[in-house]
């Protein structure tokens, strides 16, 4: 049996020497991926091993979206695979994808984590948490609204809020509070940072750990991939994972996810491989190697996420992020936060 072929996307075209995009058999696959190798490979060998339908993969840390629009109709994508939420709606913005009916999809993820168009389906969860210091600071209770508050000013760390986690969030307290209540607020949050919005969610810990700031913003699962990195331990270590908003509304969620490509040529297989990856089997490969909170309700988080505790996630359903996206674009413009 032949196994799945990874090609490497660069830039919007340009395919490295891993792979080349030739002609495959008629009931192959062909997934464009923002997640990365090492979570969707061993997946999809899985699928392969049982299904026999190969898949060729193209992976890539942008441009897919505009890459299917170029290819219009002779696009080979066939199921689309996303890091956040964000990349989801773009494809949905774009008119790039269509939707599913799949009563498999349906059962296996819940209405909260899917579109009501059935046009995108969520595969992981994951926290938006707050991380602060062990020593200068301690365990907190708090709330996303307490991040404006006077008591942190000048104590917090941030990746730059243009990132789709962020603007996610900005959807979120958007659908909450609307939109002046959440300018206000951005722009407290905005007063209270220790330095420019700069790096990846990791930095901020280690930012922390250094003494930058008191306090960071982060996703769940970067708390895990810190503590399985000796490099970076140290950093996870210096802090505490707290999960916001657990005395209300519960702590946002954000989403991984995958769609269906408008013209996927291989409509029934890549259907399949959407049912496939919303299993039990799947759902827990993503939970054990990834450190992400399953959406399909009966399947458990690894021992390591297990260890953080249980937490009340938010119940607003994710669509409602995508009805706010472009005006949480707008608000942080008009903040000019990451200046």
């Amino acid at each position: 049996m032949k196994s799945f072929k990874s090609l490497a996307l660069l830039g919007l075209a340009t395919v490295s020497s891993m792979g080349s995009m030739t002609a495959t058999a008629a009931e192959d696959l062909t997934v464009y991926s923002y997640r990365q190798a090492f979570l969707v490979e061993p997946i999809l060998e899985k699928f392969t091993q049982d299904t026999g339908i190969n898949v060729n993969v193209v992976f890539a840390k942008d441009g897919i979206a505009e890459r299917i629009a170029r290819e219009g109709r002779l696009s080979p994508a066939d199921v689309v695979l996303t890091s956040d939420f964000s990349r989801l709606m773009e494809l949905v913005e774009k008119d790039l994808v269509v939707d599913v009916n799949s009563d498999t999809l349906n059962n296996n993820i819940p209405e909260q984590y899917r579109s009501p168009e059935n046009d995108w389906y969520a595969l992981t969860m994951r926290v938006r948490n707050v991380y602060s210091s062990k020593d200068r600071v301690g365990k907190l209770d708090l709330s996303y609204e307490d991040l404006a508050s006077e008591e942190y000013r000048g104590k917090i760390c941030t990746r730059s809020f243009k990132h789709p986690y962020n603007i996610a969030l900005v959807a979120s307290m958007i659908a909450h509070h609307g939109e002046a209540e959440t300018k206000t607020w951005l722009e407290g949050v905005k007063a209270n940072l220790a330095r420019k919005p700069q790096g990846n969610d990791r930095a901020q810990v280690k930012a922390v750990k250094e003494g930058l700031c008191d306090i960071a913003i982060g996703n769940s699962y970067y708390f895990g991939k810190m503590m399985s990195d000796p490099k970076q331990k140290s950093w996870a270590e210096a802090v505490y994972i707290n999960f916001p908003n657990q005395q209300n509304r519960g702590s946002h969620i954000n989403v991984s996810g995958m769609a269906l490509a408008k013209f996927a040529p291989n409509k029934d297989n890549a259907i399949k491989l959407m049912e496939f990856l919303s299993s039990d089997v799947a759902q827990k490969s993503y939970a054990e190697v990834n450190m992400e909170y399953p959406v399909k309700a009966d399947v458990k988080p690894s021992e390591m996420v297990a260890s953080w505790g249980d937490f009340k996630a938010d119940s607003l359903p994710i669509f409602k992020l995508a009805e706010n996206h472009q005006a949480a674009v707008k608000l942080l413009d008009e903040v000019k936060f990451d200046l």
